[in-house]
Formats: C-alpha cells, sequence, structure tokens
C-alpha cells in the first residue's frame, strides 16, 4: 500500500479508499456510468482494484450475451461435437431487433400463438419489458421507416431482444419465481470465478397464468417491479433465502434430483464466463460481482436469463441486509487488499471456488469413488453457510493485533 495516510470514506456506491493530499484512490466501487467515463483515463498503480472489468458488457447485455454464447456454442459444436455443445442449450431463442427482425419472424412463425417476451437490451430492473404474441404488437421495432425524417434525426431506435418465454415456469404456491446467485470472477486469463453460498429467488405477486400477459406483477419477479404492486407487504416482502428454497425444493424432488438440479446451475456460470473469456479485457486491478438470474422450468431445467454487472445492494428486509453485508464483505476478502491471503483458498467465507483454470472438487473425497471419475464439483449453493466459523480459522491477524 502506498505510505500516504489513507482515508476511507462512503461513496454513492459502496466503499472507496483514497489517499489524502493527491486526490488518488486505492480502491473503488463504481457504477458502470463511471467506468465508461473514466477507466481509460486513469492511472492505476499495482495493488489498484476497480469492481468492474472495462468491458464487462459484453456478458452483462442481453444482446451481447446471447450473440456470445451463440459463437461459443458453434465453436463447441465444430471442436468437440454435439453433445458437448448441448451442454450451452441454457437460454432461450433470442433475436436483437430491429437487427435481426427477418429472423425473428421466420422463428415466430413456426409456433404460431406462442409467448415471447421483448426487452431494452441495456435497461434494468423490469424498466420497458413487455410479453406479446402477436407480431402486430411488436411493428415499431420492424423498421425504422415508420417514422418520419425529423424523429430519425431526433432519435436512435433503441434495441431490444426478443425472447421466447418460458411459458411453463415452476411455481411455488401458484407464482412465478427467479433465482439471483452471485458470482465472482478475480481474472479471466486464467479463468478465476467464485460461488456464493446464499442468494435468494424473487417471487411474483400474482398467481401465474398465461391468460394476462400484460399483467407485470404476474410475469416480472423484479423486486423494483414487485414493490409497486398494491397488495405488496414490506415486512413480508417477496424473496425467500437460498437455503429456503433448495430445502423446499428437496423435500418435493428428494436430494438426488436436486442435486443434479443445481449441477445444471453450475454448469450455467461455468459456460457463460467461458462464452466471454477471450473477449473480456483482463486486467490484474479489476473484479467482477455478477448478479446472475436463473428461472425454473416445471421440468426443473435451469434457464439462464440475463446477468447483471452492478446487481442491486438495496435490502427489502432485516434478513436480506444482513445477507448483503456479508456478501459484500466477503467480496471485499477475495479481492484482499491488504494481502492475508495465501492464494490457494478454496473457500472464503461464504464463496466456493468454483473455477480455477479448470474445475476445483471439494476436499472431502470419499475414499470409494477414488480412482474412478466420480468428482464433486467445489460449488455450495443454497447449502449451510458458516462464514463467521470459517473466517475466523482463515484469516489471520495482523502483526502485533489480536484476532478479532
Amino acid at each position: 500500500m502506498s505510505k500516504n495516510k489513507t482515508a476511507g470514506y462512503k461513496g454513492p456506491y459502496g466503499y472507496q479508499k483514497r489517499r489524502e493530499g493527491d486526490g488518488e484512490w486505492d480502491f473503488n466501487w463504481c457504477d458502470v456510468g463511471w467506468l465508461r467515463e473514466n477507466f481509460d483515463h486513469s492511472y492505476m498503480e499495482e495493488h489498484v482494484r476497480i469492481c468492474h472489468f472495462r468491458n464487462h458488457y459484453e456478458l452483462t447485455r442481453k444482446n451481447l450475451m446471447v450473440k456470445n454464447l451463440k459463437r461459443y456454442r458453434k465453436t463447441l459444436e465444430r471442436e468437440a461435437g454435439r453433445i458437448e455443445a448441448s451442454k450451452c442449450d441454457f437460454f432461450p431463442r433470442t433475436f436483437e431487433l430491429p437487427s435481426e427482425y427477418h429472423l425473428f419472424v421466420e422463428e415466430f412463425k413456426r409456433s404460431p400463438g406462442s409467448t415471447w417476451i421483448m426487452k431494452p437490451v441495456a435497461r434494468s430492473q423490469g424498466k420497458g419489458i413487455f410479453l406479446f404474441q402477436k407480431l402486430k404488437d411488436i411493428m415499431d421495432w420492424k423498421k425504422d421507416g415508420s417514422r418520419s425524417e425529423e424523429q430519425r434525426d431526433e432519435t436512435q431506435v433503441e434495441s431490444y431482444v426478443a425472447q421466447r418465454y418460458v411459458e411453463n415456469p415452476y411455481l411455488i404456491s401458484g407464482r412465478k419465481f427467479d433465482l439471483r446467485v452471485y458470482v465472482l470472477v478475480t481474472s479471466y486469463i486464467p479463468l478465476k470465478a467464485w460461488l456464493y453460498r446464499d442468494g435468494f429467488a424473487r417471487f411474483s405477486s400474482t398467481r401465474f397464468s398465461l391468460t394476462s400477459i400484460d399483467d407485470q406483477y404476474v410475469h416480472l419477479t423484479n423486486v423494483a417491479v414487485q414493490k409497486t404492486a398494491p397488495d405488496y407487504d414490506p415486512e413480508k416482502g417477496c424473496k425467500w433465502q437460498m437455503q429456503q428454497l433448495r430445502r423446499y425444493l428437496t423435500a418435493r424432488h428428494g436430494t438426488e434430483t436436486i442435486e443434479a438440479l443445481f449441477k445444471d446451475v453450475d454448469n450455467i456460470f461455468v459456460r457463460s464466463l467461458q462464452s466471454v473469456q477471450k473477449v473480456i479485457i483482463n486486467d490484474k486491478h479489476c473484479f467482477e460481482l455478477y448478479g446472475y438470474d436463473i428461472l425454473l422450468d416445471q421440468d426443473l431445467k435451469p434457464w439462464l436469463i440475463e446477468v447483471n454487472a452492478s446487481p442491486s445492494l438495496t435490502a427489502s428486509s432485516q434478513e436480506d441486509y444482513e445477507m448483503k453485508c456479508c456478501l459484500l464483505e466477503d467480496t471485499l476478502h477475495i479481492v484482499d487488499m491488504e494481502g492475508r491471503l495465501t492464494g490457494r483458498e478454496k473457500r472464503v467465507g461464504g464463496y466456493d471456488l468454483m473455477w480455477n483454470d479448470g474445475p476445483v472438487y471439494r476436499e472431502d473425497v470419499n475414499l470409494e469413488t477414488l480412482g474412478s471419475a466420480c468428482f464433486t464439483a467445489n460449488t455450495h449453493l443454497g447449502c449451510v453457510n458458516d462464514r463467521k466459523k470459517q473466517l475466523r480459522q482463515l484469516l489471520k491477524p495482523f502483526p502485533g493485533k489480536k484476532r478479532i
């Protein structure tokens, strides 16, 4: 660290450390807007860390995420065969509009009466999203030619993705939900990714039905949308913690089935990161905390909906507040500004090392399976998170200081 005296302060997007006198910073938890405006113009010393990769949008913009996944799947099919490529079949059929309008129409006509969902590629919190079942509902995105010359000069057509809607979501008490899961990437070359044990399921406030495709409270699980519902109860919220969801699913379907489900979810994380590994600009100063949105269908197949670069850290309940505080604390432990880790850890707090230039396996290997190809991934999503106990064992106190 710099010899200059450091001062910590709370910024609008998190904690930053700034050296007094020269106005420079050591750690910056910024939003993507700051990154876009300042990254290329900022000199960063060896120890400096920032919470985004320069072109994070390759995974976090809806259209680019699908573009990279499609390209990656084609590469796998060419180099490893169809069976390996099929492991990337976890995202719905998706087209970018208006540029892929004609391709979309061809697909739409193959399954008349099906439901599709339109999403702006660069907006969040459910803004601008709507469902449709007829082509006339999206004619505004077909061509720019329908607008006057003056309108075309004033504004650019906003890009959307048209995505096949998952019409058979897994329901609990008749309500749709999706999963918010946190993945921390500290390097793309080599790829090093951590999976957080905690997360939550976000529920809609209204029972699911395809007869009311205009009702956002039925189909959009975003908290920003659900908290505006007339019957929303801020005390109860609309979330389950991941442990609660895993217990519920295990009780209904059995341990083996749910273990397989969560293994499929792990596959989504790894494959999606691999799909952008060659295009992300790797930088030793950067790390990224992604918020993955996963939807389950009735067959317990997980679908990747989107990946968020700045997942909301606003708490909707005391339980949510405590979980997100622990998430941030453990993220900072892994970023390790103080140099307290060895670099060989497989677990830090609530994080488990999922990928380190290859799959990472658990240490508690069953002796009966040694010598076979049966290895268990080092992931524990929705399992017990005894992070405080683990951190006490892991983190050694600074010289001259007592362990807390």
